[in-house]
């Protein structure tokens, strides 16, 4: 790991009423990343192909896949990005988010932007709503959290 790169992972968790499956597909598939994630997010070839609604763009190579406990790709900065589902003991799922591989100056940005999509999929799989904001003006890089 370069001098550029952070030794500690980004580790987040959310608690989801939504069963493992579900949450599963909203990670795993095109229209269930589109629900929350980024604008389209198809896979091609073991290649996810994000559009984001800032105009940015990504390709991350999908890393390992079991459904429905564990999904990981590539992502920004050469990162890896690992999804962990586990049951809730009170139902619903346990999420857990590892990021490796960071970029140091993009660490802090990076976390937050995490927060972001975690809690945009809780809205979308547990409440069926979309709680990004369609403005392009209303983008992360402009202060907006409602990406």
């Amino acid at each position: 790991m370069s001098e550029s790169q952070v030794q500690k992972p980004i580790l987040l968790r959310v608690q989801l009423a939504s069963s493992q499956n579900t949450v599963y597909r909203a990670l795993s598939t095109a229209a269930g990343r589109a629900l929350f994630w980024a604008d389209s997010a198809d896979e091609i070839d073991g290649v996810v192909h994000f559009r984001f609604s800032n105009g940015m763009t990504h390709r991350g190579k999908i890393l390992a896949q079991e459904a429905p406990k564990y999904f990981a790709l590539e992502y920004f900065g050469g990162s890896r990005v690992e999804f962990r589902l586990e049951p809730w003991e009170g139902g619903g799922t346990l999420l857990t988010v590892i990021e490796t591989g960071v970029p140091e100056d993009w660490y802090a940005e990076q976390r937050a932007g995490w927060v972001t999509v975690l809690l945009t999929l809780k809205g979308a799989v547990d409440f069926n709503i979309d709680l990004r904001n369609p403005d392009p003006e209303h983008e992360w890089m402009n202060g907006f959290v409602d990406v």
